[in-house]
């Protein structure tokens, strides 16, 4: 049977996107593009991939990395001039080479699994993965013969009228014999409409040469669809996230308003999970079973454990032990670790800080570049003051600290275990466990300032 190879195509400009990115790097659900495609590739048990660049060939190099070898098209000279300059690569291996768009991130690897086996057990030089259609407007058409067999695919530039009518389209994506793919290569030219060396010409070739070409016909037309502007990319977005939301819902989440929910392709929740209205999970989030996510909630690249309630907040590379509770209108910023059953209130924000189980900080409080321990009381409006204009600096807290409302916590200092800090202190040096620390101006009752103030 041999190797499964593909050719992926991602070298196009996207001039219709009218902007500087390449096209393939456009994302949809947390993933470029050609990452979409090229996951669903690695996962169809292919064993080497070679991606055709040109425009902002170094930034779609830098996304894929190891994942693919390249090939550069200094010119776009069309399809079948693409695949041709992976000739050195693959050009003398034999098996059965996929040449899939980069900008069809719908495709999956189910049905390109479901392609190769059709092509492998017709024992096909080439099949053809195509589409019923009730507007075929813009396609290649798939020409047969009068027993059913494919002739050639005709681009609607260089179709006939009784072409124009056929219904069956080309994809373009295909499973080639890979010695006899890039042989018909050599042997394509550019007399067409646009001048360009087409991909699907190789099926015609083929065909003339004796060979059995086939085709495989996509169950669900909405996987094909290709991005060329953004209006695509947008239902393509759609799409996508409709898939996984409801892949999620079918394992047991429940999500209140599944079209206003946006959950990126790498997210995990688990089982009894409830999600409200109008939440976006992104990135390596992990959320687990029993958590409630309220509405308008983000949480990017961040763990979630079982049992934990969000309400109105932002989570960001964060990390959130069971039994907590977050918001309504909390910023968890990157590097926070907040422990078992903490809870962290309306207009608390916490960066790059560790808060052990049980402390609570109920509201209007920045907690940053700190170490809080176990069953301690943060006050409402406490800062913990880190940086100095120049450098950040971190404090402690021991366990069973009671911080007063209004304090200052100026870095570096290190407060001890079952301290009180009076309401009002600003802590500018270490205080010793057990102790109270107390920083006031003394207060001074004038009498009769109302008549005074008015007289002025």
């Amino acid at each position: 049977m041999g190797k499964r190879l593909a050719v992926v195509l991602a070298a196009g400009k996207g001039t219709r996107m009218k902007s500087s990115l390449p096209k393939m790097l456009h994302a949809i659900n947390g993933l470029s593009m050609v990452e979409h495609v090229i996951r669903a590739v690695q996962q169809s048990q292919v064993e080497d991939i070679v991606s055709i660049v040109g425009f902002g060939s170094e930034q779609v190099e830098a996304v894929l990395g190891e994942r693919s070898t390249y090939a550069y098209q200094a010119e776009q000279l069309g399809t079948g001039h693409a695949v041709l300059q992976a000739k050195d690569l693959l050009g003398n291996k034999a098996g059965s080479t996929l040449v899939i768009c980069g900008d069809t991130p719908l495709l999956t690897s189910k049905t390109l699994n479901q392609l190769f086996e059709a092509h492998e057990q017709s024992g096909s030089s080439a099949t053809i993965l195509t589409a019923i259609v009730d507007d075929a407007t813009g396609y290649g058409r798939v020409i047969r013969d009068s027993n059913q067999a494919v002739v050639k695919i005709v681009e609607q530039k260089d179709a006939s009228e009784t072409e124009l009518s056929v219904r069956e389209i080309n994809t373009g994506t295909y499973v080639f014999d890979n010695q006899k793919l890039f042989a018909a290569l050599e042997r394509v030219t550019n007399n067409n409409a646009q001048g360009e060396y087409y991909l699907p010409d190789v099926v015609e070739i083929m065909k003339n040469d004796g060979n059995l070409v086939s085709a495989h016909i996509l169950e669900d037309m909405e996987e094909a669809i290709g991005v060329n502007d953004r209006v695509a990319l947008a239902k393509a977005g759609q799409t996508l996230t409709r898939r996984i939301n409801e892949e999620h819902m079918r394992n047991g989440v429940t999500l209140i308003n599944p079209l206003t929910t946006y959950i990126e392709v790498d997210v995990q929740i688990g089982s009894d999970t409830i999600i409200e209205a109008g939440v976006s999970l992104k990135g390596q989030t992990t959320i687990g079973s029993n958590c409630f996510i309220g509405a308008n909630s983000e949480i990017d690249s961040s763990v979630v454990s079982d049992n934990v309630e969000i309400k109105q907040s932002v989570v960001e590379y964060s990390h959130i032990d069971e039994h907590a509770t977050v918001g309504p209108f909390a910023h968890l910023r990157p590097k926070s670790v907040i422990g078992e059953a903490v809870h962290i209130g309306n207009f608390v924000e916490v960066k790059n800080s560790t808060l052990g189980a049980n402390t609570k900080a109920g509201h209007l409080t920045y907690i940053g570049d700190a170490d809080l321990g176990e069953d301690i009381n943060v006050g409402c409006g406490t800062i913990f003051v880190n940086y100095d204009g120049k450098h950040k600096h971190r404090s402690t807290v021991g366990n069973q600290a009671f911080i007063g409302c209004n304090a200052n916590i100026v870095s570096p200092v290190n407060i001890g275990k079952r301290t009180f800090i009076a309401a009002g202190t600003t802590v500018t040096k270490d205080v010793e466990d057990e102790a109270l620390a107390i920083s006031r101006v003394d207060q001074r009752n004038i009498a009769n300032y109302w008549k005074k103030l008015q007289n002025k």
